[in-house]
């Protein structure tokens, strides 16, 4: 409706200095925008100012506020994005053999607890078909041939573009990917994976974890580079366990913490709450 609302996330960072909020909050309010919800950090190592708006307007709109901004942004050196609160971010999944984290997010999508749009799913195996296929989403089942892994990445990155994901959910999906595919999603994949990592890598990581008498499990969601699971850390948390925990005790817990994690990260991330900060990020949430 022409007439209706407009809500949006303003979010920047500019190099840190006094007086930041008192040019950029009269600039709002002078253009008929009202700040529902505000968080800022201030970072001392890199000297960086971080801001993320929630704004509400009943007569100024998105594309003014985009035609207007620039001339503050050149004052204050602003590196600024603004979303339409109103548009879930569409998402593409990809999957391996464990479809816990993928069950996860579709089962929060669907009850209106992510503000995403899933546009299908990514597997290179056929496992997951049936259920993808159950929820009424596209399903894409590229096997990996070592001798042709360019090739499936290059179909990947294909259905990435042809599907209008804004972001690839690495739902444990069992594969090392390329640098070059790594580069070409910077900042739009995130990855899950266990925290034991680098200690016990390979095969059966909880069960070499009980055997090395680990009390503390615990999961990682992170933005994808070319570093293996070294990208900047979203959102991470931990489970305490025994000795008198077994070892498929602990991969239940661990499924369980994986799935949580990466679904508050993909949450943070949609709703525009996560800025990067060098190899770090910013979580305004």
């Amino acid at each position: 409706m022409a007439n209706s609302p407009a809500s949006c996330v303003l979010r920047f960072r500019c190099p840190d200095r006094p007086g930041i909020l008192a040019l950029v909050s009269p600039f709002l309010v002078e253009g008929g925008w009202d700040i529902r919800e505000a968080a800022i950090y201030g970072d001392r190592d890199s000297v960086a100012f971080f801001v993320r708006m929630e704004l509400a307007s009943e007569t100024a709109t998105i594309a003014q506020l985009e035609t207007g901004l620039p001339q503050l942004a050149a004052v204050l050196q602003l590196d600024w994005e603004i979303h339409d609160l109103g548009r879930p971010l569409p998402v593409l999944l990809a999957v391996s053999k464990f479809h816990h984290c993928l069950i996860d997010l579709i089962h929060k999508t669907e009850i209106g607890q992510l503000p995403i749009r899933i546009v299908g799913v990514v597997s290179n195996h056929d496992t997951a078909r049936a259920l993808v296929e159950w929820h009424g989403l596209p399903f894409h089942h590229l096997p990996v041939d070592r001798a042709a892994k360019a090739a499936q990445e290059a179909r990947f990155l294909d259905i990435i573009e042809a599907s209008g994901a804004e972001l690839t959910v690495l739902a444990r999906y069992m594969q090392i990917l390329s640098d070059n595919f790594a580069d070409r999603l910077a900042g739009r994949c995130i990855n899950i994976h266990h925290s034991f990592l680098p200690s016990f890598k390979g095969a059966k990581p909880y069960h070499q974890a009980k055997a090395r008498g680990v009390k503390l499990i615990g999961a990682t969601a992170h933005y994808v580079t070319s570093e293996l699971d070294e990208g900047p850390i979203i959102e991470q948390d931990v489970r305490r366990v025994t000795h008198a925990t077994s070892a498929d005790e602990m991969v239940a817990i661990g499924r369980e913490v994986e799935a949580s994690v990466l679904s508050r990260a993909v949450r943070w991330h949609a709703e525009h709450r996560v800025l990067l900060n060098g190899s770090q990020t910013v979580v305004l949430a």
